[in-house]
């Protein structure tokens, strides 16, 4: 045999296998473009966010803005000197030198400020916001959709109704959320009467995510092996003790990955809690009620829709930018610490149910 000839069991060069090889350096193209404008985007927010969470100097945190509400500032210039002045600390420095106005028998000072809003203060209310609407909304979403699920898995019998069932769940995954912001203020904010409050969010969201953790909390009790349910079945044990105790241990990991897609959404909607849930500002914390009972009927303020507010809504400006990725850097990191402790969960629970 030749030295230059070809081996015995070298693939023929087809047209065929350059179209496939050119398909998949396309693919791979793709794949990288995704990562690469995913990198940019999360890089601007992490470096540019950064710049106003933290700081150089001890505590290193910019404290401010993450245990204070947002506020207006203002900007001005008083005898050759030029001051950043959040809402607060204006109102206080004007009185000052109004006092030493009077003092001195003089006319109060004009001070030539701009004001920006939100461009000071923090986002203290708004992470209170958003934690209390994700915590709710996936507690009421996980009970209703985990008991759907039970239902379809374990008790209901195949049949056109089911099927109709499963494809109305699949069609629901599909709607866009403002739709379901819609459907939320005209349902739960006006036909019910609980205006704009965490309970008319809480509903919203869950209805907007519970297709999800259905489907994923279905398939979950489906790889439980059989073989659990019929040995609890021989030993005597009725059908609801049986899931109970030895299908939804089993099933939990994966119903956790349900409510960790379910967080994700959740978090990060803004027209449904827009309508149903949340202010653009709000003075008092939702605790701060007279009755307890009075806590469900409060509305919020929330990272995703502050975000939205910043960012469209008021004139921007070098002072605003700062507000607009900090507050972002702190919703990404929220989002990702919640996720991180729902997958602590599941795997400490799926070693335990394998150990």
């Amino acid at each position: 045999m030749p030295a230059n000839a070809p081996h015995l069991f070298t693939a023929e060069v087809s047209l065929a296998r350059r179209a496939e090889f050119g398909l998949v350096w396309l693919l791979r193209g793709a794949t990288w473009a995704i990562l690469l404008a995913g990198a940019v985007v999360f890089g601007t927010i992490f470096f540019k966010g950064a710049q106003t969470v933290f700081q150089s100097s001890f505590p290193f945190i910019n404290v401010a803005f993450l245990t204070e509400a947002p506020a207006s500032l203002y900007v001005f210039e008083h005898e050759g000197k030029t001051y950043e002045l959040a809402d607060r600390d204006f109102r206080e420095f004007r009185a000052e030198l109004d006092a030493a106005a009077a003092a001195q028998g003089q006319p109060p000072p004009e001070l030539d400020s701009t004001t920006y809003v939100y461009a000071a203060g923090g986002v203290f209310p708004n992470i209170v916001g958003t934690l209390l609407l994700v915590a709710g909304s996936m507690t009421i979403a996980l009970v209703l959709g985990v008991a759907s699920a039970i239902y379809l898995s374990e008790y209901a019998k195949p049949g056109a109704g089911v099927r109709f069932i499963r494809l109305a769940i699949i069609n629901l995954a599909g709607v866009p959320s403002i739709v379901f912001g819609l459907f939320g203020f005209g349902l739960f904010v006006i036909f019910f009467g609980w205006n704009v409050s965490l309970l008319a969010g809480w509903f919203t969201l869950a209805f907007m995510v519970l297709p999800v953790v259905i489907t994923a909390s279905e398939e979950s009790l489906k790889m439980v092996p059989r073989g659990y349910r019929e040995a609890a079945l021989a030993l005597g044990a009725t059908r609801w003790q049986t899931i109970r105790r030895a299908v939804l241990p089993h099933a939990l990991p994966g119903i956790l990955t349900s409510s960790i897609l379910g967080i994700g959404r959740v978090a990060g909607e803004t027209a449904p809690i827009m309508f149903t849930a949340a202010y653009v500002m709000r003075d008092e914390l939702p605790w701060e009620v007279e009755r307890f009972f009075d806590f469900f009927f409060q509305g919020v303020m929330a990272l995703p829709y502050h975000i939205y507010v910043v960012s469209s809504k008021i004139p921007q400006s070098e002072y605003a930018e700062g507000v607009q990725y900090g507050t972002a850097f702190v919703f990404v990191m929220l989002v990702a610490l919640i996720t991180s402790i729902s997958i602590l969960l599941r795997y400490r629970i799926r070693s335990r149910h394998q150990g």
